[in-house]
């Protein structure tokens, strides 16, 4: 079944970078519904998303097309947020 997520990651801090990743998400067929990219020093920018309701797979799709992408460092998190 559908749900929210939460995404983070942590993307290289250059122009078009966030742009890619959306870019990633919408191909996947996710929607996001907030964004945050936090204060920081240095190159990496830590980057927060929290979704409109997805399907697990598509999330997994767009996850996996986010190294394509070359703006992502480490490995992304996803966490489904249940609704209560």
């Amino acid at each position: 079944t559908p749900a929210t997520w939460y995404l983070r990651m942590t993307l290289l801090d250059k122009p078009g970078a966030l742009a890619k990743i959306a870019t990633s998400l919408g191909e996947a067929g996710v929607s996001i519904n907030q964004m945050r990219q936090y204060g920081h020093a240095g190159t990496n920018a830590p980057v927060l998303i929290v979704t409109h309701k997805a399907s697990r797979d598509d999330i997994d799709h767009a996850i996996a097309s986010f190294a394509a992408t070359g703006v992502l460092v480490g490995a992304p998190v996803a966490i489904r947020i249940e609704e209560v």
